[in-house]
């Protein structure tokens, strides 16, 4: 068993797209036409961290209800985490791409960390070795 697939409620597509393939480096696996259970059009839209087994489902805000989530899907928690080999590469590319950091970078036991939020304002941490 594994997780294949986790969903990340976003405005649009196409500017979450450019955020994670663009700015964070991932791969847009698939970018499909496809229809709402009650057959209206969406897209399916997956990017995975180049390497990775698991990928995340770029789902567009459907409803107001889905439309409160975007942003907060964690109740404000760091609810994603982004694992990379050279922390200070990824870090710096990552600031020179405009990417917000809500902590600056810190040591802890299980590595380095530094809190960063996606185009939706979803909170993630950054971990690298120490």
């Amino acid at each position: 068993m594994r997780v294949d697939l986790v969903t990340l409620v976003v405005d649009d597509y196409d500017p979450a797209i450019a955020f994670f393939v663009d700015v964070l480096g991932f791969d847009l696996v698939e970018d499909s036409p496809s229809l709402t259970n009650d057959g209206r059009p969406k897209r399916w839209v997956v990017v995975r961290p180049q390497g990775a087994e698991t990928g995340i489902l770029l789902a567009r805000a459907d409803g107001e209800r889905q439309v409160t989530v975007v942003g907060n899907q964690v109740a404000g928690r760091v609810g994603f985490f982004l694992r990379v080999d050279d922390f200070d590469a990824a870090y710096q590319r990552m600031v020179a791409a405009g990417v917000e950091f809500v902590t600056p970078p810190r040591a802890e036991a299980y590595g380095r960390v530094a809190v960063f939020v996606d185009i939706a304002g979803n909170r993630w941490d950054l971990l690298g070795p120490a």
